[in-house]
Formats: C-alpha cells, structure tokens, sequence
C-alpha cells in the first residue's frame, strides 16, 4: 500500500501577522458603518426598563431591618406578606392610560415580586414598615433575639 502524503497544517500566525489581521478587521469595520449609515434610521420600541430594587437586611440583634428601593410605588400599592422566617414584598404601579396629547411616553407600569428569607425566626404580628421618599423601611422583631457581638481591637501588624 502506498503511503498518503501528510498535509501540513498552518501554523499560528505570527504578532506581526496580528496586528495586520486587526488593521484589516478595523477597515472592514469601518467600511460596514459607512454603508449601515446610508440607511434611513428606524426606531423600534424599547421594552420598559425594570425598575432597580435593590434590598438591604440589617441584623440589630433584637430585630431585622430591611431597606428596599421601591421607586415609583405608594404605599397602598405595596403589599408585604411575613411569616415566621421570610417576607415576600409585591408591589404594583399601573399608570393611567388617558388618551393624551403625548409627545414621548417613556413612564411604564411596573411590578415587583421578591422574596426575603430570614436566619433567624421572626414574629409576623409585630412587623412595622413604612414608605419614604422610595425607600421600604421594615423593622422585623425576632422571636429569640440574639446579643450583638463584641468588638474587639486587633493590632495589624
């Protein structure tokens, strides 16, 4: 049987080489938006932004303090459901859709759903919370409250 001659396969370009293929990749770049620009500008419609609703729990040894951002919500469209070890916030803004002369619409409805789980078991009945300025504030009295740690000082060396 005759042998089958073995093909050499390239080999990996050299950083001269790389720096040509960029330079090339640049002036197709370039020459891709030239033609792109051409074309009339279509707008599609955007889907709604979700709103950022960002959470902070704090542990102050006889209860939880949580902070969530809830921009755009009153407070009687806010709905907090706590058990013994978790709290679920929902929240639901619905923007009037009056027929109006509007020249930009960008304000949506919005929701929100999260749920918030606990460490440490919380009693339900005396949860507090309130609204301001789009900040959730929610004190969590803990069933066994547990003692702050101690700080002590430790010398870097």
């Amino acid at each position: 049987m005759a042998k089958k001659p073995v093909k050499k396969s390239a080999s990996f370009p050299t950083l001269s080489s790389f720096s040509e293929f960029d330079k090339v990749f640049d002036n197709f770049k370039k020459d891709l938006e030239k033609s792109f620009a051409s074309f009339p500008r279509m707008d599609f419609p955007s889907f709604p932004k979700l709103p950022e609703s960002g959470c902070d729990v704090i542990d102050e040894g006889k209860q939880f303090r949580m902070k969530m951002n809830v921009p755009g919500l009153k407070k009687n469209e806010i709905n907090l459901n706590v058990t013994d070890n978790s709290i679920e916030v929902t929240g639901e803004h619905k923007e009037e859709e009056k027929k109006k002369n509007f020249l930009r619409k960008e304000r949506h409805s919005m929701s929100y759903y999260q749920t918030i789980p606990f460490s440490e078991k919380i009693v339900p009945g005396k949860v507090k919370a309130k609204v301001t300025d789009g900040v959730l504030d929610v004190t969590l009295p803990k069933s066994k409250p547990t003692p702050t740690p101690k700080k002590r000082s430790v010398k870097v060396q």
